[in-house]
């Protein structure tokens, strides 16, 4: 037993003490530095973590992109012509991929039309994101979902949708798989305002204000209807129409067949019946000879000149001779014919005599004024120049004056046809709405307003008694007017009298004048045994089929009463 006496150190108990004291010590710096260097390596990766540039793209596309939308286009009474419907697409992440054969095999179960070996080359590697179907449906998009399959993720994209079908395909035009516009007005609204269209602003949950456009579509499906008709009736190779309101210059309908259906865009490069490419737009991209209906255009300029009156008369007796050729009329009266007769039996001689009295340098610099060499200011950008050429020699003059020797766009006709009878006021076309007072501003004086009543009385006379009569039997009681033109088509460098391209030119009604139409038919053939080839019996009756229909649909009512088509004739010919 040890004893401890008094006044001694407590050595071994103090010693104790002081080593479980610095023991402490010690492990409480250590947890200090263990929390520090936790929390430096977590404010370590925050930092690494807010400096990394999170991927938001698939493939190199913005996803903001992506999922925007476009605006819905609707027609001048508000009725729907493009929409955006929101549709998922399927993309993957094949650094996350685990097994790449069951992830094939899973989603071929559901897309069968996958091709295996493209599908698993998709999806092996260390990309980020990858797409894999777009635009899939969402019976789909609920089966991948189920499979469980880590690595595939959806994304909702807008997709266009066209519910008219083909009706408008030329006017509206298609977009992408990305929904951009690459035809028609659809990349005409992308190039005027690529930043409103194609920008974060449009991403989904931002609503666009709709874009209007200047067509009626009820008016659009007649003409649809009945150029269709056409094709099968006449059977010919091509068809089209336009029409416009002469005070406005606006679009109310236009169409060309074949066409496409802008819901399936690649429908446009597939063969009809040996015809590729649907996307081609007679109306706008065609340039054509137009035969007799450019007579109207010589007799505006001759009339317009001074230097022809209404009551002037040509000898048609006999053709007109340049060197060895001799051009004649094709159904000719062989006499005198007054100014009204020459363009009521629509005479070749009559005419190239006419516009001899105006010059063939005023009647080329005529031609310049409607803006004939150059093509027409327009928001489509299937657009083509016209071919008419700088100077005109005696015989260009001579064959230019009935339509031969220099191509226009149908546009172009349907512009001047609507300045003719607008007291002489040429607007350019347009498809989007267009008031009457902003139309008058950008109104340009190409005839006299004089000049023009004498144009709406020869097309009112042309549709009574010449080639437009059964025209105007199908359009009875609309007061219509217009030309016909059947020219001869070049095949091989030289003109084939077995193929036709027929064109009527009209305005309605001549008493008011309010809408100008330009139809054509492609290679027509005889309807039954009875019926003849040239355009009356065709692009003519087209016409007046489409505007019976149309008209009481533009607030235009049937009057039958003679005294209208009687105040339309001239004063020195009454």
């Amino acid at each position: 037993m040890a004893i401890i006496s008094e006044g001694a150190t407590p050595i071994a108990l103090d010693g104790g003490r002081k080593a479980r004291a610095n023991l402490t010590k010690a492990r409480i710096r250590w947890v200090i530095v263990a929390l520090a260097l936790v929390f430096g390596v977590v404010a370590g990766r925050l930092i690494q973590l807010g400096a990394v540039v999170t991927d938001s793209t698939i493939e190199g596309q913005a996803r903001d992109l992506i999922t925007a939308s476009r605006p819905a286009i609707l027609d001048r009474n508000g009725l729907e012509m493009a929409v955006d419907i929101r549709v998922p697409s399927l993309f993957a992440e094949p650094r996350r991929i685990i097994d790449v054969d069951e992830a094939v095999e899973a989603l071929r179960g559901v897309m069968p039309d996958l091709n295996e070996t493209w599908l698993r080359n998709r999806l092996t590697g260390e990309k980020g994101f990858v797409w894999v179907k777009r635009e899939i449906s969402p019976a789909q998009r609920e089966r991948i979902f189920n499979l469980g399959i880590p690595g595939l993720d959806f994304v909702t994209e807008s997709k266009r949708f066209y519910p008219s079908g083909t009706e408008s395909s030329h006017i509206l035009g298609a977009v992408n798989i990305d929904n951009q516009g690459i035809a028609g007005i659809e990349r005409h609204m992308d190039g005027e305002d690529v930043a409103l269209l194609q920008s974060i602003g449009l991403a989904r949950g931002n609503a666009l204000s709709p874009v209007n456009l200047s067509i009626d579509l009820r008016v659009q499906h007649v003409m649809y209807e009945q150029l269709t008709d056409a094709l099968t009736r006449y059977k010919a190779v091509a068809a089209a129409g336009v029409m416009l309101d002469v005070r406005t210059g606006e679009v109310i309908a236009m169409v060309s067949l074949p066409d496409f259906d802008p819901n399936n865009p690649v429908s446009a490069f597939e063969p009809v019946e040996g015809r590729k490419d649907q996307r081609f737009n007679r109306i706008t991209s065609g340039i054509f000879e137009l035969g007799s209906t450019f007579k109207t255009v010589t007799f505006a300029g001759a009339l317009d000149s001074g230097k022809v009156r209404i009551t002037d008369e040509f000898d048609a007796r006999f053709g007109v001779r340049f060197g060895r050729f001799t051009i004649d009329d094709f159904h000719g009266k062989h006499r005198v014919l007054n100014a009204s007769e020459v363009y009521k039996y629509s005479s070749n001689i009559g005419t190239i005599k006419l516009m001899q009295q105006m010059g063939k340098d005023d009647f080329r610099a005529f031609l310049t004024k409607l803006g004939f060499d150059k093509r027409v200011p327009f928001e489509l950008p299937e657009m083509r120049n016209p071919n008419v050429p700088e100077k005109f020699s005696e015989i260009v003059a001579a064959t230019a004056a009935f339509g031969h020797g220099l191509s226009i766009s149908p546009l172009h006709m349907a512009m001047a046809t609507a300045a003719f009878v607008n007291d002489g006021y040429m607007v350019t076309p347009t498809l989007y709405k267009r008031g009457e007072a902003e139309a008058k501003a950008l109104y340009r004086p190409v005839i006299s307003p004089r000049t023009s009543a004498y144009m709406r009385y020869l097309m009112r006379l042309n549709a009574l008694e010449g080639s437009g009569t059964r025209m105007n039997k199908a359009a009875l009681g609309y007061r219509a007017g217009g030309k016909t033109g059947t020219a001869e088509k070049v095949v091989n460098g030289r003109y084939s009298s077995g193929l036709n391209l027929n064109v009527f030119t009209s305005a309605f009604p001549l008493d008011a004048p309010r809408y100008a139409m330009v139809v054509i038919v492609d290679e027509p053939k005889r309807e039954n045994e009875q019926s003849g080839v040239t355009a009356g019996w065709n692009a003519g009756e087209v016409t007046g089929r489409i505007i019976q229909r149309a008209a009481p649909m533009l607030g235009i009512s049937p009057d039958f009463s003679e005294m209208l088509d009687a105040n339309l004739v001239p004063v020195e010919l009454r």
